[in-house]
């Protein structure tokens, strides 16, 4: 069933917040049932939150088959008798049991329906459990087109992995499936083959001994997780480790790959990850996941920021697929995968977006991340450089903000145009240390947290003292950048920004002739005058274009 577009909109004026500005940049979309039914926080969502999974699933790698339960424990909001959670319509439910009944369901499109007995009392402990089996999604063009992935290893040994972002991690194992209420521990046990392992997310338990030589690896996870970042990993691995002291003390590294790379990832790894790590405490604050520790794992896909178990298939090589994205060449002294994947430890695992259109809070801040660890390597101007090179990518046809409770993410420009707008956010502060600081904070503030756009706006204006809410507005809003219009006056200039968002204003940074030192203007929509003539503008250090008026 098709929803109408004024539907969607009239949903927006009434319930968002800046919901004119937001409606203003809707694109001329029509959403599903299904669309709502995954993407809304609906009360029959939010009656109740998350408290505790234990995902038990059997992998038949053969059969490409899965099986299993996953027991929600969780804390009702307020009384209800009905609640939603999701599964794919692809996996069968074999039943759902409460205090020992079987309780009805009803499922459409991807999501379940479960009635109870009796009223469920605000402020209850509770739990159910769902038995479930099943073929899941097949990964077309993982991560992208993402699902589970088998494949073998050199020496025909099966090697399964999963990843499941944007898809939904419905698409294997029944959860609530919003990205707004992470479970806060979980317990995820993986049945395998004999001769092979499972690692998932968080810290192993136990491995029991089961029939037929299957083995059961029980991993446990300590911090709150989002659901599309619980994993398997499942190979005849090679395991080697090794600790790093960090702001928090020592943090267990763990590293499975397939044995026949072992050699060439003990070189890759070790290049990379200390180094990785003494730059991102430095510039976000501590690693957030110190108890379950830090782990990479080759999988059969490129790579997924798989909290605190990193999935990494980068082949061992430095780049992009040994390329560099910001064709400076700057990208081609470290290992992408591992940088940016990590990187999305700070950003979009320990502060997660809570609706999917804010995906920008994690990509934007993971890409500028990169550009922060050339310059840890390389030094500030080449960090700069790397970013600014990141903009030959960058479309300009689509607001990186995409449509709320549709489950829907905004343009792909998220990631080289939000880290455009942060490197031309911290020319704006213009204080480094006060810009470390912001970043730390942002990660000690809402460390563990979800939050929305507006959090984060607020945030910075709180942190600065500037209402920088005209430059979000108009970088992650619109689809044009700021424009500088300049128009000479005799022995003086005029200039002006062209932008979307009204009363515009930011400070760019110039050379007037006849001076060898910059200077910072403030422009806004309406005409200022300076004297003498513009020489040059500084549009490296900020994304904006220039319009020369004669």
């Amino acid at each position: 069933m098709q929803r109408p577009i004024f539907i969607y909109l009239f949903y927006f004026l009434i319930f968002s917040p800046k919901a004119l500005l937001k409606a203003q940049q809707v694109q001329p979309n029509t959403f599903s049932r299904a669309d709502t039914l995954r993407g809304m926080l609906t009360p029959l969502r939010e009656c109740y939150d998350i408290n505790y999974y234990h995902l038990d699933v059997e992998v038949d790698v053969l059969k490409k088959r899965i099986s299993g339960s996953n027991l929600f424990k969780f804390k009702a909001a307020f009384d209800f008798k009905k609640l939603q959670f999701d599964l794919f319509q692809n996996l069968k439910i074999e039943k759902i049991i409460y205090k020992e009944q079987l309780l009805p369901f009803t499922r459409e499109h991807n999501a379940v329906f479960v009635e109870f007995p009796d009223t469920i009392k605000k402020g209850t402990l509770e739990e159910f459990k769902v038995f479930y089996s099943g073929t899941p999604v097949l990964a077309s063009n993982p991560p992208w087109d993402g699902g589970f992935t088998f494949s073998e290893d050199k020496a025909g040994s099966p090697w399964v992995g999963v990843s499941c972002q944007g898809l939904g991690a419905s698409s294997w194992w029944p959860n609530k499936d919003h990205q707004s209420d992470e479970v806060d521990s979980m317990l995820i046990s993986v049945t395998v083959p004999p001769g092979l392992i499972n690692v998932s997310n968080g810290k192993l338990r136990s491995v029991d001994e089961l029939k037929n030589a299957n083995k059961r690896y029980n991993w446990f996870v300590s911090y709150p997780i989002n659901n599309y970042n619980v994993t398997l990993n499942i190979a005849d691995y090679a395991h080697f480790s090794e600790e790093y002291s960090g702001e928090n003390g020592k943090l267990a590294l763990d590293y499975y790959v397939l044995k026949e790379n072992l050699s060439k990832a003990r070189s890759q790894f070790s290049k990379n990850v200390k180094p990785m790590l003494k730059c991102f405490e430095h510039w976000f604050g501590p690693y957030p996941f110190y108890r379950d520790g830090y782990k990479l794992i080759e999988t059969p896909y490129l790579g997924m920021e798989h909290q605190s178990a990193v999935a990494y298939g980068n082949d061992f090589k430095n780049g992009y697929k040994g390329t560099d994205l910001s064709g400076t060449g700057l990208g081609l002294f470290w290992d992408y995968i591992i940088i940016h994947e990590s990187a999305h430890e700070w950003f979009g695992n320990n502060i997660t977006s809570k609706d999917i259109a804010d995906m920008w809070i994690h990509e934007a801040f993971t890409m500028y991340a990169e550009g922060l660890f050339v310059e840890c390597i390389k030094g500030r101007k080449a960090g700069i450089k790397y970013i600014a090179g990141l903009r030959a990518k960058i479309t300009n046809e689509e607001p990186v903000i995409g449509p709320y409770n549709v489950n829907q993410e905004g343009s792909a420009d998220m990631y080289y145009k939000g880290a455009n707008m942060l490197l031309t956010l911290r020319n704006i502060i213009n204080d480094a240390e006060k810009w470390r600081n912001i970043l730390r904070g942002m990660n000690k503030d809402f460390g563990l947290k979800t939050i929305t756009t507006e959090d984060v706006v607020k945030y910075f204006n709180q942190q600065t003292g500037l209402n920088l809410t005209p430059v979000f507005d108009q970088y992650l809003r619109y689809v044009n950048i700021p424009v500088l219009e300049i128009k000479p006056a005799g022995n003086v200039t005029q200039y002006r920004w062209k932008a979307d968002v009204p009363g515009f204003t930011m400070p760019a940074r110039i050379k007037v002739k006849g001076s060898n030192k910059s200077t910072l203007i403030y422009p806004s929509t309406k005409w200022k005058t300076i004297s003498g003539s513009i020489q040059s503008v500084d549009t490296e250090d900020f994304y904006i274009k220039t319009n020369m008026i004669e």
